[in-house]
């Protein structure tokens, strides 16, 4: 019954769905397109993209039609100018239209519009009708020695649309990484039952040789008790490796966003692109490429603009308004155009505070406070950064030697193991030696499992950080996100 049980373990892996090939390129395709942390991603980028394509627009000139008509039968009270009151009926109708254009200048922060108006205005009661026109009319508003938002936003905006286009690449790379995880943990899972199984397999006959020489008197006991522990353990090992299998495969198909219910075989490739990655290169890529430069030149504008607006509110203020143009009134409409008289309206507003216990002093120190605190967080991020960069390429240039010194060792042990197990066959090896060379097989197999993981890993953290592929030597673009 055992012996049954144990050959279903074994054949399990053969049974059951339909089985799905997957190599490391597959599953990076499959992840930037499918998976969440990508579409999330896209979807930032996108929101980015969009709020990039608004902030452009207040620098364009905007073109707005309005009008607002009203019909107005209603009995109001009038004040007459000896003061008294008097009810009086109204009956009108009252339509119009206007056109404008209008201008933001950043320059100044102010906003330029032309106009030109016509308004018709029908009296039920006397049954007379009336135009007003207003040809053209020039209107300028600003706020003097106020905060431009204007001329701030033209330095923030453009930098918070590359630090999104940025990260979104950063985040294809990092999804990349991810996948790179899961894979190798599936891939390790796929090994180790592999592997569980082939050792059960082996341990169980050694067992039964072993059983026929204690028969014979040509072992101990001692041997013979530590070959059934030694497959019992085999057999433990073989269950667990099924669990982790299933787990993993799950965990990979999940992120993939794979639904099906087939089987996933991982096919990897010990064979890796050899090149080295100069440091000196790879920093001044990142300095130039890499979104948290973006992001902490972006930190320390915002923080001058902050300290700007904090410093408007302190001082006076001051808002001018200024309207020039032309008008005429008629009771026919083509005389509402004849000889138009000029009209002007100029509108200063002034305001300055005479005691505000230092409230107005308090927030500039404050903004000036913490534009300092940015700068030396700034200053640290970069220095962190620099090492980091310069400690992830010395990792990536030995990683590649790893995985062939790693794969060498694991054929190596892999040969001495069969070796040491026909020497124990024939009674010329001891079960400590036999053991031994099985643990230093499936040591060197995970290790070289784990270095393959570890120089994808490492490739992916490179360009990550300097979104750039340095095996092919281009800059990495994201401009895809958008279509």
């Amino acid at each position: 019954m055992r012996t049954l049980f144990s050959l279903a373990l074994m054949l399990l892996p053969l049974c059951g769905f339909a089985q799905r090939v997957l190599t490391l390129e597959e599953s990076l395709t499959l992840a930037c397109e499918q998976s969440p942390d990508a579409r999330a991603a896209r979807h930032t980028f996108r929101a980015a993209y969009w709020n990039y394509r608004n902030y452009k627009a207040n620098y364009l000139p905007s073109v707005t039609l309005s009008a607002s008509p009203y019909l107005n039968r209603s009995i109001s009270k009038v004040t007459q100018g000896d003061g008294s009151v008097k009810y009086v009926e109204q009956n009108l109708l009252s339509t119009d239209m206007s056109l404008s254009l209008t201008q933001n200048i950043s320059f100044t922060g102010g906003t330029l519009s032309l106009e030109s108006s016509l308004e018709r205005l029908e009296l039920f009661s006397s049954k007379s009708t009336s135009w007003q026109t207003a040809p053209v009319f020039l209107t300028y508003q600003q706020q003097l020695f106020g905060y431009n938002s204007l001329k701030w936003n033209k330095r923030l905006e453009p930098a918070k649309y590359i630090e999104a286009q940025r990260s979104y690449v950063e985040t294809v790379e990092l999804v990349k990484q991810a996948t790179v995880s899961r894979f190798f943990s599936l891939a390790m899972a796929q090994s180790n039952l592999e592997s569980a199984r082939k050792n059960f397999a082996q341990a169980d006959t050694l067992y039964r040789i072993a059983q026929g020489r204690y028969e014979l008197g040509t072992i101990t006991e001692s041997d013979m008790l530590q070959l059934e522990v030694k497959r019992l353990n085999e057999e433990t090992d073989l269950l667990n490796a099924g669990t982790q299998l299933d787990y993993a495969m799950q965990s990979l198909k999940s992120y993939l966003g794979i639904t099906s219910e087939d089987s996933i075989v991982i096919k990897t490739d010990s064979i890796v692109p050899i090149f080295a990655v100069s440091a000196a290169k790879a920093l001044a890529i990142a300095l130039e490429r890499a979104p948290d430069v973006v992001a902490w030149q972006r930190r320390l504008t915002q923080a001058d603009a902050d300290v700007a607006y904090a410093k408007s509110q302190a001082g006076l203020k001051a808002d001018i308004y200024l309207r020039f143009g032309l008008t005429q009134t008629a009771r026919r409409f083509e005389d509402a155009y004849r000889r138009p008289m000029d009209q002007q309206y100029v509108s200063i507003g002034l305001s300055l505070p005479i005691l505000d216990w230092g409230r107005g002093k308090g927030r500039v120190k404050m903004a000036k406070s913490q534009r300092d605190l940015v700068t030396t967080q700034v200053e640290q991020a970069e220095s962190d950064f620099e090492q980091n960069i310069r400690r992830i390429v010395a990792q990536f240039n030995m990683a590649a030697r790893r995985v062939g010194i790693c794969r060498k060792a694991a054929e190596t042990a892999e040969r001495h193991y069969d070796v040491a197990r026909r020497l124990y066959v024939m009674g010329k090896n001891t079960v400590l030696e036999l053991n031994t060379a099985l643990s230093e097989k499936d040591n060197a197999r995970t290790a070289a499992m784990s270095a393959l993981e570890n120089y994808w890993s490492l490739y992916f953290t490179l360009r990550s950080l300097t979104l750039y592929d340095f095996e092919r030597n281009q800059e990495i673009s994201g401009e895809d996100a958008i279509e």
